[in-house]
């Protein structure tokens, strides 16, 4: 069972700055694909970061959701199996819980999809994050 456990949110004024780190567990990159996604409440779940692997030389993607590109940036450190979310000049409308996910486990009608490519099926309890303007 793979596991993903999030930390680093917290509550910020807007233009303000966060890091999130997801430690997983090494079956977590099994699949192709590991990211972030978020919720608010009353909303649906918006694919926010992912990298996808691409496989031999071919290196990796990653993908961006267009409400977080040039302010959300994704990283890892496979050496200590954590996954990064920079967050910078956050906005109120940032504010959710926010997912580390893993392309591990059965697709379900649960399964998020992020950029057509990367299936996010796993995902750990969040980390809540609050921007105030």
């Amino acid at each position: 069972q793979v596991q993903l456990v999030e930390s680093g949110g917290g509550s910020v004024q807007a233009g303000g700055s966060l890091r999130l780190s997801c430690a997983v567990s090494e079956n977590a990159y099994s699949g192709k694909c590991i990211g972030w996604f978020r919720q608010a409440p009353g909303t649906e779940r918006e694919g926010v970061a992912s990298i996808q692997t691409l496989g031999g030389t071919l290196g990796s993607r990653t993908y961006y959701a267009d409400s977080v590109k040039g302010r959300f940036t994704i990283s890892q450190d496979r050496a200590k199996n954590m996954v990064y979310l920079e967050m910078n000049n956050l906005k109120p409308e940032d504010t959710a819980m926010y997912y580390c996910a893993a392309d591990v486990g059965p697709l379900l009608s649960t399964t998020l999809i992020v950029a057509g490519v990367c299936p996010l099926k796993s995902w750990g309890q969040g980390t809540q994050v609050t921007v105030s303007s």
